[in-house]
């Protein structure tokens, strides 16, 4: 499979934390090492999550956005490491990493599919560490090979539509794997359900707004959630588990205020604070349908305290504890 040349087996030195902890209190203590390249059979126990990481900045660097986010997978790993454990009934797995070192985004994206769709085969929720946001086009590929007539709902925390047109002989970028996405629904005449939760005004020009319309996007803007209008977004939320199988979640790390997520490519001034989106990803991962996420867009270079990092930590932290796992028909 094309995926094995740009496949990286985890390095279990990302996940280190204090001597004195006690036995199974923290993700460095649980997280087990999975080389893909030597597992030739295997069986887990649900729920069971698996790290990977998409260690790639060429779609960024198309966008003409700061590089850097090559090297977030291995910062999100080392804050993850740290932080406390308070249920036991998961496992969780690092599977490594698919990297882009030639500016083959396209190769690198199909092989991120890959990988989700073996995962999944294996019923292990990969949870997907960027990268720049074009890895969504990758994941989204996976998904959709390994669930072939569910229907999708895709939730996008994020202040861009990421929407923008193709570039030169149909390429993409950071900035296209929405429009990629929803050319590929309607090209399979499949149902698209895209939403997205902290879109700026500021960060959108007018064209994105008319092609998210055109593809019938929902929208919740980042000013009504600083308006308060919460509410809103519970029952937004809601129509999306109600109306849907399975769900893929997404989480833009630039969806946030520069002061709590400094470490992105393009920083949001007015972006939301942590407490706007973390009661949705519970909300979310309570369903028990959210089949795959992944947090995208930090760039270590510019984080600051690793705030970001440890932000992005943090939200895997909330989906796996209020995770809830249903016994699947597929």
């Amino acid at each position: 499979m094309s995926w094995m040349t740009r496949y990286l087996p985890p390095d279990p030195h990302q996940w280190r934390g204090r001597t004195d902890t006690p036995p199974a209190s923290s993700f460095f203590q649980i997280i087990q090492m999975m080389n893909l390249l030597e597992e030739k059979s295997f069986q887990v126990t649900p729920p069971s999550f698996a790290i990977i990481g998409f260690r790639c900045d060429e779609g960024i660097r198309r966008n003409h956005g700061r590089i850097g986010a090559a090297e977030g997978p291995a910062s999100i790993r080392h804050a993850l490491g740290h932080l406390p454990i308070h249920k036991q009934d998961f496992h969780l797995y690092d599977v490594g990493s698919i990297s882009c070192a030639d500016g083959d985004l396209e190769a690198s994206q199909k092989a991120l599919g890959e990988v989700i769709e073996y995962l999944l085969e294996h019923d292990i929720q990969p949870i997907v560490l960027g990268g720049g946001h074009e890895m969504a086009w990758g994941h989204f590929q996976g998904i959709t090979r390994k669930f072939t007539q569910e229907n999708l709902g895709i939730i996008n925390f994020d202040s861009h539509f990421d929407m923008r047109p193709l570039l030169d002989k149909g390429h993409g970028s950071s900035g296209t794997p929405f429009l990629q996405i929803a050319m590929a629904q309607k090209s399979a005449k499949r149902k698209l359900d895209y939403n997205v939760v902290g879109i700026q005004h500021a960060g959108n020009i007018r064209q994105l707004f008319d092609t998210a319309r055109h593809y019938q996007t929902k929208v919740i803007l980042a000013d009504e959630l600083h308006q308060g209008q919460h509410e809103k977004c519970v029952d937004f939320i809601d129509r999306i588990i109600d109306q849907n199988e399975i769900i893929y979640m997404s989480i833009c790390l630039d969806v946030f205020s520069a002061s709590f997520a400094p470490g992105v490519s393009a920083i949001q001034p007015l972006g939301l604070a942590p407490w706007d989106v973390i009661p949705f990803v519970r909300q979310l991962a309570a369903s028990g349908k959210v089949v795959s996420c992944d947090i995208a867009e930090l760039s270590p270079r510019y984080d600051v305290d690793h705030r970001t990092a440890k932000l992005a930590a943090i939200l895997i932290y909330e989906f796996i504890h209020h995770y809830h796992h249903r016994s699947q028909s597929w």
